[in-house]
Formats: C-alpha cells, structure tokens, sequence
C-alpha cells in the first residue's frame, strides 16, 4: 500500500515488531515434523537450484476468518509460508509488509474512499489496487471491519503451476525475478481489482491456505514509502522468510528478527 500522499499520522502504540512471536494455532506434532522436514528440503534446493515446480504438490487446508482478525503487524508474519492459491496456481508466501492504522504509508489514511473501501472491510479479505496504472497489488485485510489495516503481499515462490505463472508474466524463467515483488505477485495471479473484497478463506476463487511456518524471519523498514513520516519510514514492518532466493529487492536492509 505505497500510494504517495501527504498526512500528520497519529501517534500508534508499537513502532517495532514483538520478537519471535508466533500464531497461536499450532499443527500436530506429526504434521509440524512433516512440515519441517518438506521446508529443508525445499531450502536445500533453493540454495542450489530454482525450486522444481510439481502440479502434485500438497496444499493445505483454508485458514479461518480468525487468523486474519490481529493487528496487520501481528498478522504479517504469521502469513510467511502459508499459501495462495488461484486455478492451478500455488505460490508460498516468502515477503509481506505491515499497514497499520494511524500509518502515514497506509491508504486507509485517506479514510473510505471507492478505491480504500476494501481496506476497511473484514479481516482475512483481499485488498487489490492498481499501482501506477500497471501492478496490481494483492494485500490481504487484517484486523477487524472498519479498522483500515492489511498485509502487503511483496514476494512468492511457486509451489505448483508454473506453466502458467510464465505465461501470466510473460518470462520462461523458474528464477526468483518471476515472483520477487508484488506486481509480479498479482500478474501471476492473474488479478484485478475486481477480486478485493474477496473473502480469502472460502473455498474456491482465490485462497489462503495453511503451511508450515519458517524457521527462521528476516525484518526491515518498508520498501517505496519515502512519503511517509519519518517514524514510519523506519519501522521495521516489512518481513521475509531467511535462507531464499525469492526476496524483492533491496535485501540488505532486511535483519534476523
């Protein structure tokens, strides 16, 4: 949510995120061993090679409105790893960035307006606006309606459906480049903005799913938000999973969290 825009934010109560905080719900031990055996693997590969896609891969199930009805800055890293899923396409959440109320970054400082509206909507809904007449950006609602806060959907790596990732980007590459920023992210989704106010927990259309959370988060101020105030310029709200490829641009401002 970078749209440019001059306001005197007010004053909110957290400027940095909680260390190691993690979602409440838990997987059975069972299926967390399984998760996290799958995730190295998947680690290891990435170091070595671009991930290989299968159309077999396992997908989880839906998360519940719940999971999405926290502070956008609680919710951004409890949604790296989980999935997205549209048609045939899977992708990992791997980057996000937090838009909080009171954000001089956040669109709902403009309050409801036809393009905000959504924003504003319940918790665990899509958010999804044009950017600069070319991107469509895909931020998933936090919080509770009316509060104005999401989750900026900044990078993915494909899980299943790459034939057709590349044919919505338009690039015959398995390489981090197909995915590592949000435009990319909403082409190869095939988006529009037609698809806000879509509840992300339903079956069908376009979906979150559960996976296994990462091992290890990386953390760093915003990216393109140079508009902002200066507190909100630097708060470390953007977070990314460590040890992949598929990270936007710039990575060295992100720090273990």
């Amino acid at each position: 949510m970078t749209t440019p825009g001059a306001a005197t934010p007010p004053s909110f109560k957290r400027s940095s995120p909680r260390k190691k905080q993690r979602p409440r719900s838990r997987l059975l031990a069972a299926d967390f061993a399984a998760g996290e055996a799958e995730a190295a693997r998947a680690l290891v590969a990435a170091r070595a090679t671009p991930p290989a896609v299968s159309p077999h891969s396992p997908v989880g199930a839906a998360l519940p409105r719940e999971f999405f009805e926290v502070d956008a800055l609680d919710l951004a890293p409890r949604l790296l790893g989980k999935l997205l899923r549209r048609d045939q396409v899977v992708l990992r959440i791997t980057e996000v960035e937090a838009y909080r109320p009171n954000d001089s970054a956040c669109h709902g400082r403009f309050g409801i307006t036809a393009r905000t509206a959504p924003a504003f909507g319940p918790g665990g809904h899509a958010y999804v606006y044009l950017c600069y007449g070319l991107h469509m950006m895909l931020n998933v609602v936090a919080d509770k309606e009316g509060v104005g806060a999401a989750v900026l959907i900044r990078a993915c790596a494909p899980v299943s459906g790459l034939e057709l990732i590349q044919q919505r980007r338009g690039q015959q590459t398995e390489k981090p480049i197909l995915l590592t920023g949000p435009g990319k992210v909403g082409q190869a989704l095939g988006l529009s903005t037609d698809w806000s106010n879509h509840p992300l927990y339903t079956p069908g259309g376009l979906e979150v799913l559960d996976a296994p959370e990462p091992e290890n988060i990386l953390v760093g101020p915003r990216v393109g938000i140079e508009y902002a105030s200066p507190e909100h310029v630097m708060a470390p709200w953007r977070f990314a999973v460590a040890g992949t490829p598929w990270i936007s641009a710039p990575k060295n401002t992100l720090r273990p969290w």
